[in-house]
């Protein structure tokens, strides 16, 4: 089986994590379709352990709402287009709060460690490394949520991350084949978020939001294209 969820990022993940990352990714992507049934006994077989962390993994997975629990199994139910949008929405309130509280605070800490991760952004966009990107594209916005030590907000944070890493990984996949050129603008809308937080204006954190969260319709259609592209590989591979 070739996984499609990047091993390094699952260092310090439990056998059940690690099911689940790779089940939510194909899920996400459509190698898993909607209204699929998983059976315990062949994901045990595929990933090639007990069923105990199978069932971790569809117990996650089922939290998330990307799969139901009925009798006869586990059923697929997948992302809906409205769902991705309700996502940003979520995210766009967090970070909107979380910039409220920045400008009382002291940011000084903060904007140095996103210009460290801005670095790294940019040596993977030199390197075309997309899992790179992705990696830290989400530590990123991670690390501003972090600095408002506010445990409700990290909590819904922990609990979209799961979902919202993977539709970025596959969107950024589809992006660095496709629409490389593109990476100049999203860079620059994450130092326009640096520059926000340092002079702590409001009317550019505004700014910097709406640049950021505004493409959504674009993550949608580069979702679109990543299942086209990996569908396409099972069928080549298959005939």
């Amino acid at each position: 089986m070739e996984f499609l969820y990047p091993e390094k990022w699952l260092s310090k993940a439990s056998t059940g994590e690690r099911i689940a990352s790779e089940i939510r990714m194909r899920i996400i992507s459509g190698l898993i379709e909607s209204g699929a049934t998983l059976s315990e006994n062949k994901l045990a077989a595929d990933f090639n352990v007990s069923r105990s962390p199978v069932r971790e993994a569809i117990k996650i997975l089922a939290s998330e709402n990307m799969i139901r629990l009925e009798r006869m199994g586990a059923v697929v139910t997948g992302l809906t287009e409205k769902e991705i949008t309700e996502l940003y929405d979520v995210r766009l309130l967090i970070e909107t709060f979380v910039f409220e509280r920045l400008v009382s605070m002291d940011t000084n800490e903060l904007v140095h460690d996103l210009n460290k991760r801005l670095e790294f952004m940019e040596i993977a966009m030199k390197y075309h490394d997309a899992d790179e990107f992705s990696f830290q594209d989400v530590l990123f916005h991670e690390t501003i949520i972090r600095t408002s030590q506010h445990s409700y907000i990290l909590m819904i944070w922990n609990n979209l991350k799961p979902v919202m890493e993977s539709l970025i990984l596959l969107s950024m996949r589809v992006r660095f084949k496709e629409k490389y050129e593109d990476f100049t603008r999203i860079l620059n809308n994450h130092k326009l978020y640096i520059e926000a937080i340092e002079q702590k204006d409001r009317n550019l954190m505004i700014e910097s939001l709406h640049k950021n969260f505004d493409d959504v319709q674009g993550q949608v259609d580069d979702l679109w294209r990543s299942q086209q592209v990996l569908t396409k590989g099972v069928v080549q591979e298959n005939e």
